[in-house]
């Protein structure tokens, strides 16, 4: 990245994505599917476990490298800038090396029906924020140690941003467990899935995908501006 170039993140449209997940995982009442529209729903969530399950180990990776950096950058730079280059850099190669199935990559998810849907759009949010928001702190710290003094004062002013982007998509991936669990019990459960999708494979992949598996903790100590 260029010395001296401020460095901009827009995040709204993977923020926003992973909010209407939420609200529609909520849900609110309406008219039962119908026959068709039900087994519609069911194959595309089988569907979209046989994705997460396909991009769980580059997930898992993803999730190891954050959590190793996450501590140094959590309070932002001004303690550990020098000290984070290594683990940053690991966790920002991790997260552009996330193996993202066409099933839910942006353009094929919107074909998803029903909770599948909610589901993919809650892993499309992890992934734009994480890879954005590593590769964005990442570069903050090389304008803190070889730009200039313009564009040091701007990294270490705005990098909360990038650092909240990385806690907002973790944030993002720990809900898939739990919609996960809910989609399997509201489309019928193992009488309905029977063999094609049963209760350990969606337990396993619930438990890969849940908050004890891959939010980071603590919350971010840093605000934009300090």
């Amino acid at each position: 990245m260029p010395s001296g170039v401020p460095i901009i993140f827009k995040r709204a449209a993977p923020t926003l994505l992973i909010g209407l997940a939420l609200a529609s995982a909520s849900g609110c009442g309406g008219p039962a599917p119908s026959p068709t529209a039900l087994r519609l729903e069911r194959e595309d969530l089988i569907a979209l476990v046989r994705a997460l399950q396909s991009a769980e180990p580059s997930v898992h990776s993803e999730v190891r490298a954050s959590k190793a950096a996450w501590p140094l950058v959590v309070n932002g730079l001004s303690a550990h800038g020098a000290l984070a280059r290594g683990s940053v850099h690991a966790a920002a190669a991790a997260a552009a090396g996330i193996a993202v199935p066409a099933l839910l990559q942006e353009d094929e998810a919107g074909a998803l029906t029903g909770p599948a849907a909610t589901i993919s759009g809650l892993f499309h949010g992890f992934f734009e924020l994480s890879e954005r928001g590593w590769q964005l702190i990442d570069g903050a710290i090389a304008q803190v140690e070889h730009g200039s003094g313009a564009a040091a004062r701007f990294a270490r002013a705005n990098v909360a941003l990038y650092i909240e982007s990385v806690y907002d998509g973790h944030f993002s991936l720990a809900q898939i467990g739990k919609q996960l669990l809910a989609a399997y019990r509201k489309l019928g459960g193992p009488v309905a899935f029977g063999h094609a999708l049963t209760p350990d494979e969606v337990n396993d992949l619930a438990g890969a995908y849940s908050e004890a598996s891959v939010r980071l903790h603590p919350h971010v100590g840093v605000k934009l501006g300090s």
